[in-house]
């Protein structure tokens, strides 16, 4: 029996994984299983390539053994295997460069360590994390002697000849105190369930059951053993598919679409994308859990990865599988890396398209997915430029014109020949917003007017700013221009003097008192200067957690054409205008959903004019 001494690098790191370094502990059974993937995968390709291999009895499998009694889990396979040297080098030192760097970068925190950890591939240390103890069995294929490599996670490791009938690893942990969980059945099955379902070599649980009085061995595979996403479509059928969503993601419903792509090329990967029916219960919490689980070659990588897609697309469900992947990205953080970054934008035009796509083939199915996941579709007007045209195809509204949800296409198709822009209000109730004194005129001329009523449209509508070169406007903003300049000219010059009155009285409240001709029955109206926020995205803004905005005065303009504007002019009634100013104000306020200020003297105001008017 030989010892040896570790890479300083790995004796640092045995002693973060003995102190467990990683939270999730179960993730040891995931690299071990992957490991023995790997052996299988090289093992098939040399018997395939290689004439010294080609003889060769090859007969994949994975194996997992429970001995309670002695407190062992011993995971082999019968793939390549490893020779001494290969031991040496493989368990012995981190076969990577940079690894001084690595433990520099070290600082002693468990939290920010574990992040730096994966990016150097030891992912097999993590054994030590739930073993006291472990012993390592290989024999290389081809070879006539095996060797036993033996560690109990200090400075040193043994290695010593051993005798082993097949070619292959077989790696037995000796489980630490308090870590027996990973002996009973159902947490073996439940971690290969969710990290190796898929890898495509069976693998084997055995275990001892009592039966008659006599204890007997049991052998049974746990895993599907083949990968649904790689199968070619024509071999799917529309079950499976549905049968397939519902097993990853814990849905008792079909999923509304599903987009199946495989890559092939100078970038290689195959994606599986579920459109679900309704919205998971997470979908508008800051800590929502991804949908997306990420596999490289087949092995499942993580499910935890936010980055795979925009978080406006947070509802997908499906499979990311990447062959241009090294398995030990699998511990860093994936959202700098080029390949994903590839993967993740042509997905995102893939998911946006076939949406595109069945809005133009199934409305009513369209629309039931728009009407569970349009406002965080919507989101992505903020953060999606590459797609965005695709995304803005995609979006619906509410009308003063139409009882249906209208796209921006149908809008522009049926607008007036002479209106060069696409109108819209935004407002917390559609109902609000179609009875607005706002749309009076544009309802006058026939124009249709879009009723934005989602909280976050305040934010997202501003930020559209054209569609097909046809810009949009929203209505209570001074941008939208006065029609009739002449009758505002005249209409200045009649009421001057009411004009600077109420601009007096009401000084503290708005920041301009103007005519207007876009009103026809109401009598005043606030609107917002173009470089303000209107209430609604006030609103939003403080939603957002920025209490701490201005006050944001509106502008309140009057119908001159109105019979309590005449009135006081003709009956030279100014006098009354104290009172009518800021009831004017407060009723405007309610129309656009808003609060009064002082509910006692706009109610005072009112029961004194009941009194002098019965």
């Amino acid at each position: 029996m030989s010892k040896y001494e570790y890479q300083t690098e790995v004796s640092q790191l045995l002693d973060l994984m003995i102190h467990s370094l990683y939270s999730n502990k179960e993730i040891f059974l995931r690299e071990l299983v992957s490991n023995a993937s790997d052996a299988l995968d090289k093992l098939n390709y040399l018997t395939l390539t290689n004439d010294k291999f080609k003889e060769l009895k090859y007969e994949p499998r994975i194996d997992i053994k429970i001995d309670e009694k002695n407190k062992t889990l011993t995971i082999s396979d019968t793939g390549i295997g490893m020779s001494k040297d290969e031991l040496k080098k493989n368990l012995g030192t981190i076969a990577k460069s940079g690894t001084k760097s690595f433990v520099e970068k070290l600082s002693g925190d468990a939290k920010k360590d574990s992040q730096l950890i994966g990016q150097f591939g030891v992912g097999f240390y993590s054994a030590f994390m739930v073993a006291e103890k472990i012993e390592v069995l290989s024999k290389k294929a081809g070879s006539k002697t095996a060797n036993l490599w033996i560690s109990s996670g200090g400075s040193e490791y043994e290695i010593k000849e051993a005798k082993k009938e097949t070619h292959g690893t077989e790696i037995t942990l000796h489980l630490r105190d308090g870590e027996e969980e990973f002996l009973q059945e159902y947490r073996i099955r439940s971690i290969i369930e969710k990290y190796s379902n898929h890898i495509p070599f069976a693998i084997y649980l055995e275990k001892e059951e009592e039966k008659e009085g006599k204890t007997q061995k049991v052998i049974e595979q746990i895993n599907k053993a083949s990968a649904l996403w790689r199968l070619p479509k024509s071999k799917i059928s529309d079950e499976e598919y549905k049968d397939f969503y519902k097993t990853i993601s814990h849905d008792n419903e079909d999923p509304i679409l599903y987009i199946h792509t495989k890559a092939e090329g100078t970038l290689e990967y195959t994606t599986l994308f579920y459109i679900p029916k309704s919205a998971p219960f997470d979908l508008f919490r800051v800590d929502y859990q991804s949908g997306i689980k990420l596999y490289v070659k087949r092995v499942f990588i993580t499910d935890d990865d936010k980055e795979l897609l925009p978080t406006y697309l947070r509802f997908v469900r499906g499979i990311v599988d990447v062959e241009d992947l090294p398995l030990n990205v699998s511990r860093e953080i994936l959202q700098q890396n080029a390949i994903l970054s590839k993967v993740k934008k042509a997905s995102v035009k893939k998911i946006l398209t076939e949406l595109k796509k069945l809005k133009g083939s199934d409305f009513k199915k369209y629309l039931e997915f728009y009407e569970t996941f349009g406002k965080v579709l919507k989101e992505g007007i903020m953060s999606e430029f590459e797609h965005k045209d695709l995304l803005l195809d995609l979006l619906l509204f509410k009308s003063n014109k139409r009882e249906e949800l209208v796209d921006f296409e149908t809008y522009i198709k049926d607008m007036k020949e002479d209106q060069k822009e696409i109108y819209y209000i935004t407002g917390e109730d559609a109902n609000m917003l179609k009875s607005s004194p706002l749309l009076e005129s544009f309802n006058e001329k026939g124009i249709e007017v879009l009723l934005m009523d989602d909280d976050v449209d305040a934010i997202v509508a501003p930020n559209i700013h054209k569609y097909k070169e046809k810009e949009l406007k929203a209505v209570n903003s001074t941008e939208v221009e006065e029609s009739d300049e002449e009758k505002i000219k005249e209409a200045k010059e009649k009421f001057a003097e009411i004009l600077v009155k109420m601009k007096e009285i009401l000084k503290d409240s708005v920041k301009d008192v103007k005519i207007t001709t876009r009103l026809k029955l109401s009598p005043a109206v606030l609107v917002y200067d173009k470089d303000d926020p209107d209430f609604a995205m006030q609103q939003m803004l403080k939603q957002m957690g920025q209490s701490d905005l201005p006050k944001i005065k509106p502008i309140l303009e009057i119908n001159p054409d109105h019979e309590i504007f005449k009135n006081i002019l003709e009956k030279k009634a100014l006098g009354k205008l104290d009172t009518v100013a800021h009831t004017l104000l407060d009723l405007a306020k309610l129309s656009e959903g808003m609060k009064i200020e002082d509910p006692n003297s706009f109610s005072k105001r009112i029961y004194d004019m009941l009194s002098k008017t019965i």
